[in-house]
Formats: structure tokens, C-alpha cells, sequence
């Protein structure tokens, strides 16, 4: 198909398909010509992939360029596939003293995640200094709750990855971690919800 067929077909207009081809993080069509180019089904599949991480998962360009990269050039190992799709997700990191680094450690420690990285160490302990410089203070037994919740969440979905293609493990590691991600915020924020209009109705009550 021609490019404006493409640009129907996906709902994404010329311009913006001529954008994605220039920055590389849509794949080339079969040149017919100097100035034209044929695009297939694959083209249209990628298109809705870029469109779904710079939407909903929030990343940016370049993030996205580097999470397709990864689907085009997998890791050898499964395990690896995780890094590769965290290293994608946007991070916001701040300035971390040796105090909120200890208390990262701890959290990591209880939570028995001894493996974990370097970097989401690090992204743990940069959203505890947020949570410093506001002076809002969560206890342990908080933070050891979400580490539990977290731990079922995670053992489920690793348990979920298809072993039988690396390439389909690729895209469901990739994928799901940064697509997942804003689906697990709206669903605290549902819970939140119910929860608010069940204990304070209860407290009312009470009262």
C-alpha cells in the first residue's frame, strides 16, 4: 500500500508517519521508486504500537525508539528482557542522601528482592526522597505491604512470559511492563475509591 493508504488504514496522517520513518522508529516500506514506497500490514501493526507508547504508556520518542529497538534486537537471556523493558519506562530521579538510600535498602532487603538492580534501587530510593522532601512519612509496615502486593503482581505476570519464542517473550515482557503500568495506577485509584466510600460511610455510621 501507499503511504496514504497507510495513513487511512492506521488513522495516523502523513506527516506524522513521515516523522516516525525519519526518526527511524518506523521500519522503512519497499522502495518502487526514488520518491515512493510500499507499506504492509507490519507497518500498520507498528504504527499502533508507537501510537500506544507515546500515549497511554507516556513515553517519549526516543523511549519508544529504544523499547521497539529491543523487540528488533532481543536480549539472549529471558531474564535480561526485564531490564531492558524498566530501562524504557520514564523515570523522574532526584537528588538521594545516604539516609534515603539506606532506607531503600531496607525495604529491599525485607521484601527479599535480593537481586534486584542497580537502577531500580536507585528508583526506589529517588521516590522515598520525594517523599522526604514533602515530609510525608509512610511506616515500614506500609512499605512491606506494597512489597507483598507487588511481590503476587510480579510472580504472576513473569509466570505469564511465553518460553516457546523468544520474540513472543519479547513483546509480552516489553509490552506489558510499560503498557500495564498506567492500568495498575487506574485500578489503585478504583480502589482507592471504594475503599474511601466504604470506611468513611462506616465511620458515619459509627458515629
Amino acid at each position: 500500500m501507499r503511504i496514504s493508504a497507510l495513513a487511512e488504514l492506521s488513522g495516523v496522517p502523513v506527516a506524522t508517519i513521515k516523522f516516525y520513518l525519519r526518526e527511524g522508529i518506523l521500519h522503512s516500506g519497499a522502495r518502487t521508486s526514488a520518491t515512493q514506497a510500499d507499506y504492509d500490514e507490519t507497518h500498520v501493526r507498528r504504527i499502533a504500537l508507537i501510537r500506544a507508547l507515546i500515549g497511554p504508556a507516556g513515553l517519549s520518542i526516543s523511549a519508544a525508539k529504544t523499547l521497539i529497538g529491543s523487540l528488533e534486537a532481543p536480549p539472549p537471556e529471558f531474564h535480561d528482557l526485564l531490564g531492558a523493558a524498566h530501562s524504557a519506562s520514564p523515570r523522574v530521579m532526584g537528588d538521594v542522601d545516604e539516609a534515603t538510600e539506606a532506607e531503600a535498602i531496607g525495604i529491599i532487603e525485607r521484601a527479599g528482592w535480593t537481586n534486584c538492580s542497580g537502577e531500580n534501587r536507585d528508583a526506589l530510593a529517588s521516590a522515598l526522597a520525594g517523599l522526604r522532601a514533602a515530609d510525608f512519612t509512610l511506616k515500614d509496615e506500609t512499605f512491606d505491604l506494597y512489597a507483598a502486593a507487588m511481590t503476587t503482581v510480579a510472580d504472576d505476570e513473569v509466570r505469564r512470559i511465553p518460553t516457546d519464542s523468544l520474540q513472543a517473550a519479547v513483546e509480552y515482557v516489553l509490552l506489558g511492563t510499560v503498557l500495564v503500568e498506567p492500568v495498575l495506577l487506574a485500578m489503585r485509584r478504583l480502589a482507592h475509591e471504594r475503599a474511601s466510600a466504604r470506611i468513611f460511610a462506616d465511620r458515619a455510621a459509627e458515629e
